[in-house]
């Protein structure tokens, strides 16, 4: 496969695969009650490759939240954006040089 090596012999990142797949970039700030003191809310910032709308690794983390962690959720803030996009990845036809 083309995307498992480098043009100098190295693999390529997961993370670039999932790019070019069209995985973005997805930040969630969590806003969560603490255990031991349900009125003060604490924030926890949680960033990985996901895909949009559903963003199925973000909610497997939330279900993972509710299902071990003592901190109620109280609210969930997403942020998204593909670094790679469309326009950006084009074949190239040739190559000139100038001398």
């Amino acid at each position: 496969m083309a995307l498992q090596k480098a043009a100098s012999g190295t693999s390529v990142s997961p993370d670039f695969r999932k790019q070019l797949l069209g995985y973005g970039l997805t930040t969630a700030e969590i806003l969560y009650r603490r255990p031991d003191h349900h009125w003060l809310l604490q924030s926890y910032v949680w960033q990985e490759y996901d895909l949009f709308p559903n963003f199925p690794a973000l909610n497997a983390f939330l279900e993972f939240w509710r299902a071990k962690l003592e901190g109620p959720l109280f609210a969930v803030t997403v942020a998204h954006s593909k670094l790679i996009k469309p326009a950006e990845m084009r074949a190239i036809d040739g190559e000139f040089r100038l001398h």
